[in-house]
């Protein structure tokens, strides 16, 4: 879900960009987070947490908590609440802490 019109607010988009999560291909706007872009494209489950394995979604949004983490481009850790979307990124949910090399 996106906002495409707003009564006060303009947005800028950039590019639409092709990317893929988890073997799917998607659709989004160059520029927006990665996570904005997955959550417009009906992504909310984000990750799981470490000990019970519980559902993780949007949370922070400004790259201060640990509920985002993802593997970009084959990169563990990525915070994706504030990395930009870039064309072809290959997006992947993270299981525990990554495979930090």
């Amino acid at each position: 879900m996106r906002i495409n019109k707003h009564p006060i607010l303009s947005f800028k988009r950039g590019k639409e960009i092709t990317f893929t999560y988890n073997g799917k291909k998607l659709i989004g706007y160059e520029g927006e987070t990665i996570l904005a872009s997955l959550h417009a494209n009906e992504v909310k489950v984000i990750s799981h947490s470490i000990d019970k394995s519980r559902p993780r979604g949007l949370f922070c949004a400004i790259g201060n908590c640990s509920s985002c983490f993802m593997e970009v481009n084959g990169e563990p850790n990525v915070k994706t609440c504030i990395e930009p979307l870039k064309e072809g990124m290959v997006i992947k949910n993270q299981k525990g802490k990554g495979n930090i090399l």
